[in-house]
């Protein structure tokens, strides 16, 4: 996951709607099932990884946080899911 790209797609979401990012999640979800690379199919997890975050802190925004603190949240959800 990279941080600047998470932040990058949550000012998209902002700006437009969050079913953009869904629905280009689905595209990517299902062309996972073409015959790829492993290192195409490595771009692509990262891609949904990076997209379905940039949900998440936009969740946590909605919620009332701060853009800040919400991936501020996220990331230390991230990482503590990655420490156990």
């Amino acid at each position: 996951m990279k941080l600047p790209v998470i932040k990058h797609i949550t000012e998209f979401i902002e700006q437009n709607d969050v079913d953009y990012v869904l629905e280009t999640i689905d595209t990517l979800e299902s062309l996972v099932e073409a015959p790829l690379k492993d290192e195409e199919l490595d771009v692509i997890g990262e891609l949904i990884s990076n997209l379905y975050g940039a949900v998440e802190v936009d969740k946590l925004v909605k919620e009332g946080n701060s853009k800040k603190d919400a991936m501020n949240m996220f990331m230390k959800r991230v990482l503590g899911s990655i420490d156990k």
